[in-house]
């Protein structure tokens, strides 16, 4: 699709915009320290929502799924970035392996694995491209058909579990690592780390943490089919939206404040459901419990976190949008709009009808924020790293 698009920014987001143009110096210099501490994740994809006075990430993927909806002028700026990774791991890297999804019909991500897989191969690489079933292990290698890989790159969000074949192995590099899998990975992790991080670059540049940055909670177990938990869900639902309107009120905004519950762990925009009065989640009928309660291959949802929702102003030929940008390493590579005709500025994007369009560099706020994110899922994955 060709894309008209219409941003709308207010007053502080104005602001915002302004203080990264005029400290950018500053704020490649802080992140190049913090690449210097800690590993950023091989490949991310961040989903951020620009409300027109906020602008913040709201998920973080790291076994991202949409290279086949980047644009052309994305392609040298990955292979440039995807060959500095690798070559840090593999300093005489031939071949690498990519591990796709197991069920792969669907054309959309058939499309992304082919992508993928040309930037990798432009890169320098042999590559094969193998589904979990096919690999065979020998000792503390995994091969295929023979292929001896140096690195594995999985792109499998492993939310079935850890793959036995992919444990231990000692000689050969598995991108990203095992933990960074739905089976173990919490979204109350990653944005926990995330105050960290955005806490810190609010400091350097002398802002509000809360324009880049969404509230958030969590509580105990909970179980949607049998009503347990509802109390607990309510109550903090109750808690963040009175924050959220005390923002709202400091910034004299007008919007009616929500809350995006979702599943801790999983992704497919499954397990989501938008609340603006505590007593929603305490009425909800059998289909939206059963929504609730099961995810990605069968996983059920034991753990939710409760998310500030931010309002997408963005356009695109009338239809509600939100940029997703997408990073090798620790440079951004490019993005794209995902586009929902029939979704309103305050509902899930991530939903059957979405469409893409494709974008490139010229949104450098975008970068900056996704790049937060980056930073805040290297910290997550260093703090919820096996010992």
């Amino acid at each position: 699709m060709v894309p008209h698009l219409v941003t709308a920014l207010n007053g502080p987001l104005l602001e915002l915009e302004r203080r990264l143009l005029e400290s950018s110096t500053s704020i490649e210099g802080w992140l190049r320290r913090h690449w210097q501490q800690h590993e950023p994740p091989f490949y991310a994809s961040v989903d951020l929502r620009n409300s027109g006075f906020k602008l913040a990430p709201v998920d973080t993927n790291l076994f991202p799924g949409g290279f086949n909806n980047l644009g052309p002028a994305s392609t040298p700026l990955a292979v440039l970035a995807a060959r500095g990774a690798i070559g840090r791991l593999c300093p005489d890297a031939k071949n690498l392996l990519l591990v796709p999804e197991n069920h792969t019909r669907n054309r959309g991500y058939q499309e992304n694995v082919a992508a993928l897989a040309e930037i990798l191969r432009q890169s320098g690489l042999e590559v094969r491209v193998a589904p979990l079933p096919l690999l065979k292990r020998e000792g503390a290698r995994v091969t295929v058909e023979g292929f001896d890989p140096c690195a594995i790159l999985v792109n499998n969000d492993l939310s079935a579990g850890i793959p036995q074949v992919l444990e231990g192995l000692t000689e050969q590099s598995v991108l990203p690592p095992l933990h960074a899998g739905w089976a173990i990975r919490r979204k109350s992790q990653h944005f926990a780390a995330y105050d960290e991080v955005a806490g810190e670059f609010a400091q350097l540049l002398g802002i509000d943490p809360w324009l880049v940055n969404p509230y958030h909670a969590s509580c105990g177990r909970i179980d949607f089919q049998a009503r347990a938990g509802e109390e607990c869900l309510a109550s903090n639902v109750a808690t963040l939206l009175e924050r959220i309107r005390a923002k709202y009120l400091e910034y004299g905004l007008k919007e009616t404040p929500y809350v995006v519950v979702k599943a801790d762990a999983g992704t497919y925009g499954m397990g989501i459901m938008m609340v603006r009065d505590p007593a929603e989640v305490k009425d909800l009928n059998r289909k939206q419990r059963n929504k609730m309660a099961v995810v990605k291959e069968g996983l059920e949802v034991e753990q939710v976190i409760l998310q500030e929702g931010v309002h997408t102003l963005e356009r695109i030929d009338e239809k509600a949008a939100e940029p997703v940008v997408y990073m090798i390493d620790r440079h951004v590579i490019g993005g794209f709009y995902r586009v929902h005709a029939a979704r309103g500025a305050d509902e899930n994007l991530n939903a059957p009808g979405m469409e893409f369009a494709p974008f490139g560099s010229e949104f450098p706020a975008y970068g900056v924020v996704a790049r937060l994110a980056l930073a805040a899922a290297a910290l997550e994955l260093e703090s919820t790293a096996p010992r």
